[in-house]
This record gives C-alpha cells, structure tokens and sequence, in this order.
C-alpha cells in the first residue's frame, strides 16, 4: 500500500511540472450568422454604423481616432458557434460605445486583431475558442461620415 501511494505521488509531480495544454482554435466566423444572433442587430442600433474591413463607406469627414477591444465570455458548455458570436457581440457594443464617446457615427476599417495581429475580411470575424473562455479582438477607426 504504501508503494503505492509512494507511486502515485510520485506520477501527480512529475505531471505538475509539465507545461498545461490549453485549447485555444481559431475559428473564423461568418459576420452575418453573427449579426443575426443574439438580437445582435438591434442591439447594435443604427445609430453607428460598421464597415468591416475594406468595405465601402460614405464620404469621411473626419476621423476621431482609434480603438481596440478584446472581449471573452464562458464557452463551458456552449457550441463554439455561440461562444464566438456571444463575444463577437460584446466587442461590438464596445466599439458602438466608443464611437458614442467619440461623436463618430460610423466605425470603419474594423478588422480582428488576436494577439495583435490583423486579420482584415469583409464576411468574416476571427474567434478563439477555448475549453473555458472565447474571446473575439477588434480593432477600427472612429469617423463622422456624411
């Protein structure tokens, strides 16, 4: 008995010492499942509107600076599809809070930026997903448009 308590000690040390596995997939999500979740649209409001990526704005009259947010939210027991559009969500709200802020009423050149590390797309959004925590990174410019 007590070689085998001796055993398994033994086994849960040399197992703490090695570095921890955490998951964390990259996903990219589609922008439009998106917005269409979690009342996404709504809540937005249309008072700021956004432009992904290179999309096509109205004239710019004047840019009010730049902003980033990294938002996570629990995806213990939750799809990877939900977690992501859950944080996708909060990081927007950020963005339209910003831009209130600002006195922008629109937010362009929104692009992902995980880690610090663009990733620009007109129909999708880049989602890390974890065991534990998924989180979406945005960055964008705050303008007044016409």
């Amino acid at each position: 008995m007590k070689k085998l308590i001796l055993t398994v000690a033994a086994i849960a040390a040399i197992g703490s010492t090695l570095p921890a596995q955490a998951r964390d997939t990259k996903l990219m999500m589609p922008l439009d499942a998106a917005m269409a979740d979690n009342d996404a649209q709504s809540r937005l409001g249309d008072d700021v509107k956004f432009y992904f990526g290179k999309q096509k704005t109205p004239a710019v009259l004047k840019k009010l600076g730049t902003d980033q947010t990294s938002q996570k939210t629990n995806s213990f027991g939750k799809s990877p599809e939900k977690s992501c559009n859950w944080a996708f969500l909060s990081a927007m709200l950020r963005l339209k809070a910003r831009a209130q802020e600002l006195g922008a009423n629109a937010v362009v050149n929104i692009v992902s930026n995980y880690k610090n590390i663009e990733n620009s797309s007109e129909t999708e959004f880049e989602c890390h997903d974890g065991a534990m925590m998924t989180g979406v990174a945005l960055k964008a410019d705050f303008v007044r448009v016409k």
